[in-house]
């Protein structure tokens, strides 16, 4: 399979690139962190076995990234089978601090450039039969869910995702492509680490990049619109 998969320079992105890989499929990675993806670049080509890493450095908020993107598919692959919109923006800080450049760069991470991403490879999606989608949700962004202090924008973000998943699966429900988002719990990442200094989460990276991509490869049989929990604790 053809997967792309966005924030892949570290954390669960990385992880997922790792695990799809190991199951011999080509793996696109996108971030704007270049020599990270080289390392993991030279890292999974050097392994034997089938699959292969190709990365962009590129600022998927940007028209010029989707443009690269766009132009990496239709001169190397053809087609997408599935896409991972991983790539994330976490903004720990009171509601009443943030302003409004914090808040549109936090929606333009964590909303528009999926959206844009989504639009822009949707022909490579209609070239499958069973293309999915996978967006990386929040447990902030899932209703009913516990809420935090300083998280306000952050999950509103993340809501609005869930929310654009179950009307994307609608809209293309007809043309075969899925639409799931997993609203993830706490994991241990950098991302993690940097916004809330010294909270150990429950879960590790690739813990968790194993169970997403088995449901990027396999969840769409069974589910579609569907924002799924994926969390230890309860909401």
């Amino acid at each position: 399979m053809n997967i792309i998969v966005t924030g892949a320079s570290r954390g669960i992105g990385a992880e997922l690139a790792r695990y799809f890989v190991a199951q011999g499929h080509q793996v696109l990675g996108v971030s704007r962190n270049g020599d990270a993806m080289e390392t993991i670049r030279a890292e999974l080509n050097a392994a034997s076995g089938e699959g292969v890493f190709h990365c962009l450095a590129v600022d998927l908020t940007r028209d010029s990234a989707l443009e690269a993107v766009s132009a990496f598919i239709k001169s190397e692959w053809g087609r997408v089978d599935r896409l991972v919109n991983n790539a994330g923006m976490l903004l720990h800080q009171p509601f009443g601090a943030t302003n409004d450049a914090q808040v549109q760069k936090m929606f333009e991470v964590n909303l528009l450039a999926p959206g844009r991403l989504i639009r822009r490879i949707l022909p490579y999606l209609q070239e499958v039969k069973k293309g999915h989608v996978v967006n990386i949700g929040s447990m902030g962004g899932y209703q009913g869910s516990a809420k935090f202090p300083g998280l306000a924008y952050y999950s509103a973000s993340k809501a609005a995702l869930a929310s654009l998943t179950e009307c994307l699966a609608e809209e293309y429900r007809e043309q075969g492509i899925s639409f799931n988002c997993l609203a993830l719990g706490a994991v241990q990442t950098d991302m993690l680490a940097e916004a809330f200094p010294g909270y150990e989460a429950p879960l590790g990276a690739a813990a968790m990049a194993k169970h997403i991509g088995h449901f990027v490869l396999e969840g769409h049989e069974v589910y579609n619109g569907k924002v799924l929990p994926v969390s230890l604790s309860s909401p």
